[in-house]
């Protein structure tokens, strides 16, 4: 906790903060700039609170890269990554130059200290130093900062407490008593100048963050870091507030001498109030020197918290596929990303030497162009906490109130901030160091061109970086099925979600399968990898599946034919070429992940209520009995995955009481357990006791079970059975006996009657007669027929034969083989399928259209 908070303050900066920014308060808003310190506060303190709900219910070091991602989507979870990148970069060159600058000035060379060439030269040698210091491990940096935030928070305090006493003791001339108007904020001259000073504000606050962007590095990293992020705020408040009201009082606001307003010491007042506080003898020479040394310090103690959680967002982005995978790679020994944090070294080098060329107008500018980035990135937290957890937020006042209104206001003052400095105060073209001339819009202030045009280069990249999430989630949606058809066997419900990141979008899939007589197959799926290959693969295997399911075949021998067109399917992916990442004989290296798939599918028949099963790896079902209510996994016995080779599958069947809740999912839906077992315990009770609808209940069973993160795609399909309608169903048990065919059209004419389809009684007859009939000759008894009235009249007759009936077409002189011929023409749809005890041949016939009125 300690190390998180002093990470946490550390980054902020303190002194480097007061410094650069106090003066710049006092020029805008005048003896109101304590309050207006600490009025920075009040969004801070309610982003912290975002920050620290979305941390405990997803500690990722990526923060509102991923946060954002997981609520919105990609698109905008790319976008506040990016304005964390540009902000961090930004500041990281500027506090280069900061600590190069302060470097000369400690040692007495003030002419180096004024060089351009020279301060980058040390800039660029600090940000090397400090780089090497995170790359070796977060332990070495937590070890640095807590020695130096200590000696400066301390040489602050004593600063302050000195000035105080100075005031009412020993006053010099500026000198300005504590007065209670300091605290009001409602004397600010105007909202333009209140505003700026809030934003100024905001900067001397922001980089309490990076206690959570080390979060994967903290112990209990769902509650330290985010108990420090709301700490290390009140924190501030409290030095800043004392500093703020000590230099004011001390040095008053005039615009010469040591007043705050004097322009020269805007971008460093304690240089010259250290010697007047302290005074010019041994021990005040000493602290005025080891004030500067704070500032100096301070800088650089920012500068390197400022690259630990720029690498780590890096680092987080790379993982999900939204910069080049290298970045996510990480040391064996010192256990940091190592592309994450040389990159951004690099790149904070590479832009310093780049403002810094052009001119320091541009690289003041630029600073002060961070406040957008800041606040647009904190805005988006805010923002991004309460949709995160909008389905929670009435469980409790606390979650209401900390997960739904105070990230929502922190948000929204946020975007306020942004908006109203973007458009109306850093846009006027006398605002800021430097001024460009646009097309069209006209003079716009540099600050402005330069916040938003970093945010924009964002923008241009987006496309790019999305493309591949965006595509592969496009084209699983729709292999998925549109929408599930209405089935007589039982009421279905599903639900796909998939994975919040870029690398987790797969091969999830679900399907509803109506079978002959009424029969339904369910099919639950996973492509064990991710992206377009997953995602293809998912549609092939699908395709494949409906395909064999439709012959009837019985689920252990479904999976045994598609486990050889998965095989088949990774034997063509090895023979394909690949421009890249070959092996020696040229051939891409076999995509391991892809070659697996997990597959659950069960035939549920209606009639009798037996549901058959089998299943390739993945978890088993879970049911709810519709006679008890009891909830269990089936012990379903768990074959290989499809494209493994290993032991044959089995099919299990048991009998399902009618209202009973059949669960196919896929192990994505486990995820946020830790083991299986305890996931189906939890699954098993979300699904006991709802008694309402059942699409109600998947979308309440997903949200139970994935309340944080998820990293993979989840897949849920619920089927609650039912029993056909005996007064549908009609069966007769006809002797093995031609002439028991004629007894049999008259019981079927009959039937039809009874059912008001008189329209089909010919067909039908034709139908049953040249069936039976097939039957006696080549079978024997003993014969089934069965009429099933439901969408369409099925026609089913049974016998012992195993031979398959063919096709045939008939020439002119042949004497039969125009039965089954006569039969398909009559017929919507006919088959076979084959029972223990021999086959069924079925048929369909459409229904006739209802009469009118």
């Amino acid at each position: 906790m300690f190390s998180s908070v002093v990470m946490a303050l550390a980054s902020t900066g303190p002194a480097y903060s007061l410094a650069a920014t106090l003066g710049i308060i006092v020029a805008g808003v005048g003896l109101q700039a304590p309050i207006v310190t600490m009025l920075a506060f009040v969004p801070m303190l309610l982003i912290a609170y975002a920050f620290r709900e979305l941390n405990a219910s997803d500690a990722d070091c990526g923060t509102t890269f991923t946060w954002a991602t997981r609520a919105f989507g990609p698109r905008t979870g790319w976008m506040g990554g990016w304005g964390l990148i540009v902000a961090n970069i930004i500041v990281m060159a500027n506090l280069a130059t900061v600590a190069g600058a302060y470097g000369f000035r400690l040692v007495g060379l003030h002419g180096l200290s004024e060089s351009r060439l020279w301060v980058t030269v040390a800039g660029v040698v600090w940000i090397g130093l400090l780089t090497v210091i995170c790359y070796v491990g977060i332990t070495v940096s937590a070890a640095v900062q807590r020695w130096l935030l200590c000696l400066e928070v301390a040489v602050l305090l004593l600063f302050a407490v000195a000035a105080l006493v100075r005031v009412y003791t020993d006053p010099p001339p500026t000198a300005i008593h504590v007065s209670a108007s300091w605290f009001n904020p409602f004397e600010v001259s105007s909202v333009r100048a209140l505003t700026s000073g809030v934003l100024a504000g905001v900067f001397i606050y922001w980089g309490w963050d990076t206690a959570v962007s080390v979060n994967e590095e903290t112990v209990d990293s769902t509650r330290v870091p985010g108990r420090a992020a709301v700490l290390s705020p009140v924190l501030l408040l409290v030095m800043y507030g004392l500093v703020a009201t000590s230099a004011q009082s001390f040095a008053g606001i005039g615009g010469t001498g040591i007043g705050l307003g004097n322009a020269d010491h805007h971008d460093d007042v304690f240089s010259a109030l250290g010697k007047a506080v302290f005074g010019s003898g041994g021990t005040g020479l000493f602290l005025s020197r080891l004030l500067i040394l704070m500032v100096l310090t301070s800088a650089l103690a920012s500068a390197q918290t400022t690259i630990l959680p720029l690498a780590r967002t890096v680092f987080s982005m790379a993982v999900h596929k939204a910069v080049p995978a290298r970045f996510a790679r990480v040391h064996r020994r010192f256990l940091t990303p190592t592309w994450a944090t040389l990159g951004m070294g690099v790149a904070s080098v590479a832009l310093l030497v780049l403002l810094s060329s052009f001119s320091s107008n541009v690289l003041a500018d630029s600073v002060d162009s961070v406040g957008l980035a800041i606040a647009f990135q904190y805005g988006l937290t805010g923002f991004a906490c309460l949709w995160y957890h909008r389905k929670v937020l009435t469980r409790s006042p606390h979650d209401l109130i900390c997960k739904g209104l105070m990230p929502g206001l922190g948000g929204l003052l946020m975007v306020l901030l942004f908006v109203y400095a973007a458009f109306f105060v850093y846009a006027e073209p006398g605002y800021g160091a430097s001024t460009v001339d646009l097309p069209v819009v006209g003079r716009v202030g540099g600050v402005t061109v330069l916040g938003l045009g970093t945010l924009a280069i964002g923008l241009l990249l987006l496309p790019v970086v999305t493309r591949g999430h965006s595509t592969a989630l496009k084209l699983q949606r729709s292999l998925l099925p549109g929408r599930l058809p209405p089935q007589t066997a039982c009421e279905t419900a599903s639900r796909y979600l998939p994975a919040d990141n870029g690398s987790g979008v797969g091969g999830d899939w679900y399907d509803v399968i109506p079978l002959s007589g009424t029969r339904v197959g369910l099919v639950v799926g996973d492509v064990l990898g991710h992206g377009l290959p997953a995602a293809a693969t998912m549609g092939r295997l699908r395709t494949g599946l409906r395909v064999l399911a439709r012959l009837d075949l019985a689920p252990d021998e479904v999976l045994t034919r598609l486990d050889d067109l998965a095989e088949q399917n990774a034997q063509e992916r090895e023979r394909a070429p690949a421009p890249s990442g070959t092996t020696r004989q040229g051939h891409a290296p076999p995509p391991a992940d892809e070659a697996m798939v997990t597959c659950l599918y069960a035939v549920y028949d209606p009639v009798s209520g037996w549901c058959s099963m089998a299943r390739a790896g993945g978890p088993p079902p879970v049911l709810v009995a519709g006679d008890t209510g009891v909830a269990r996994d089936l012990d379903v016995p768990p074959g290989p995955p499809l494209g493994v080779s290993g032991l044959p599958y089995r099919s299990t069947e048991l009998r399902l009481a009618p209202g009973s809740i059949l669960a196919l999912f896929t192990a994505g839906l486990l995820q946020a357990s830790d083991r299986q077992d305890a996931g189906l315990r939890r699954l098993a009770g979300s699904l006991t006791g709802h008694r309402g609808s059942l699409t109600g209940l998947c979308e309440q069973t997903v949200t139970t079970m994935l309340t944080g993160a998820v990293d993979e795609d989840a897949t849920l399909l619920l089927a609650r059975t039912r029993l056909l309608d005996r007064t549908r169903l009609a069966q007769w048990e006809p002797a093995a006996d031609p002439a028991a065919v004629a007894a049999l059209r008259s019981s079927v004419s009959k039937q039809l009657d009874d059912w008001g389809l008189d329209e089909l009684a010919f067909t039908t007859e034709v139908i049953v007669s040249e069936l039976v009939t097939n039957a006696i000759r080549y079978a024997g008894g003993p014969i089934q027929v069965r009429l099933i009235r439901d969408r369409t009249l099925t026609c089913e007759v049974s016998d012992t034969g195993h031979t398959t009936p063919n096709l045939r077409h008939a020439a002119s002189d042949d004497e039969g083989g125009r039965g089954l011929f006569i039969v398909a023409q009559m017929t919507h749809r006919w088959g076979t399928r084959y029972t223990p005890t021999g086959k069924v041949i079925w048929t369909e016939q459409t229904l006739p259209p209802p009469p009118k009125g």
